[in-house]
């Protein structure tokens, strides 16, 4: 048990997918302008990034593993991700079709977030187990929720403050990620 909190802790704050990995930097500067719909991609990424860590273990470890054909993984797994971004995009817009317009081109763009195949290659290069890796996958996820909702927070009281003309847009967003990221490395005495 305390090894399960230990990964959690340092795969959702320490090693933040990405404030110090920078995986899926695309999602997360394009979707926190409102702190709804980065809360919105948070939760999609995590319900994706969980579910695939458990499949994509499963796969290994009962499949892949057994028949030696381990080479495969990235295949099978990007093939996993891209089946579960699609049930997942389903299923927003039947059920929450504010929330799905919204998220617009980000929501398949999860498929290509480098962030949940880094997920589930990393718990294939550590040889989790089944329990680790969903509960490795549903960190990484829950810090990257974490940071885009922080951003997203950032962002929209930036947005009311006086700035230099040559910083308003992507410059002040980037310096802002940039200093999100060395306050995120005070964590790494957590651990």
């Amino acid at each position: 048990m305390k090894d399960l909190l230990m990964i959690a802790i340092g795969s959702a704050l320490v090693n933040n997918v990405v404030l110090s990995q920078f995986l899926g930097i695309c999602p997360f500067l394009g979707v926190s302008k409102k702190v709804e719909t980065a809360a919105g991609m948070g939760g999609a990424v995590i319900f994706v990034i969980t579910l695939a860590s458990l499949v994509t273990s499963t796969i290994d470890t009962f499949i892949l593993i057994p028949l030696g054909v381990t080479y495969l993984q990235t295949i099978v797994f990007i093939l996993v991700i891209a089946c579960l971004v699609q049930f997942v995009e389903m299923f927003l817009k039947k059920s929450m079709p504010s929330l799905y317009q919204a998220l617009g081109v980000y929501l398949p763009l999860i498929t290509t977030n480098c962030a949940v195949l880094g997920v589930a290659l990393t718990n294939a290069q550590n040889s989790y187990n089944i329990l680790t890796s969903v509960v490795n996958g549903f960190a990484v996820a829950l810090g990257f929720t974490i940071s885009i909702i922080l951003l997203a927070g950032i962002r929209e009281k930036i947005e009311y403050n006086d700035i230099a003309p040559s910083l308003k847009g992507s410059p002040i967003v980037l310096i802002t990620a940039g200093l999100m990221a060395i306050a995120f490395c005070g964590f790494s005495g957590i651990i």
